[in-house]
């Protein structure tokens, strides 16, 4: 069977196909990311390599394989070759809608933003607490949330996806990514008790 043939096969859904494709091309996906984001001196974690690695396949998968059947295998060129192209384009948009650092006070299309979960004046253990050590704590709560959460908040915070785009990416309701962000920052103010602040219900 040739590379065409195989992309076919997959886009049609047959699991068999399907299972192989991830079992011979995730390797690929993986190392493809890594590279790009080290070539362009991008500070990373594996919880960034993860999501953009999940993010790939929803790319490959969403609309019934819309961008797999884009695949034709033209002048002989592999199915590798045609998948690291849309890895490191992927990951090079990735890197260009980054932002540097999550925004305290930027609001979304609602009014919301991320200093109604940590103020500036939240009482503490400690006298005083700069922008830069909220901005770390906060880093360290994402951190501890699941990987499905934290691939909401890149895509919410990093990418600057609104609620209806984001209901497009992820095929659900916007009354079901409302009560996600609900839950996901009702998570970040447990974690930021947790930690020894005493924030407002």
């Amino acid at each position: 069977m040739d590379d065409r043939e195989f992309a076919l096969r997959c886009t049609e859904a047959d699991k068999r196909s399907w299972d192989e494709f991830v079992l011979r091309y995730s390797r690929l996906i993986y190392t493809y990311i890594y590279r790009t984001l080290k070539l362009k001196g991008i500070n990373y974690s594996s919880h960034d390599i993860e999501d953009l690695f999940q993010e790939i396949f929803v790319l490959l998968t969403q609309d019934n394989f819309q961008k797999l059947k884009t695949y034709k295998a033209r002048h002989g060129c592999s199915l590798a070759s045609w998948l690291r192209q849309v890895v490191v384009n992927h990951t090079l948009d990735y890197i260009r809608k980054l932002k540097p650092v999550v925004s305290l006070d930027s609001e979304d299309e609602e009014g919301f933003s991320l200093s109604e979960i940590i103020p500036a004046d939240i009482p503490s253990v400690r006298e005083d607490i700069t922008k830069k050590e909220r901005l770390e704590i906060l880093s360290e709560c994402i951190d501890e949330l699941d990987k499905e959460a934290r691939y909401f908040l890149r895509l919410y915070l990093h990418r600057g996806l609104t609620l209806e785009e984001l209901r497009r990416h992820l095929k659900i309701s916007r009354g079901a990514v409302d009560m996600r962000r609900q839950r996901i920052l009702q998570r970040l103010k447990d974690c930021f008790r947790k930690k020894g602040f005493a924030l407002d219900s």
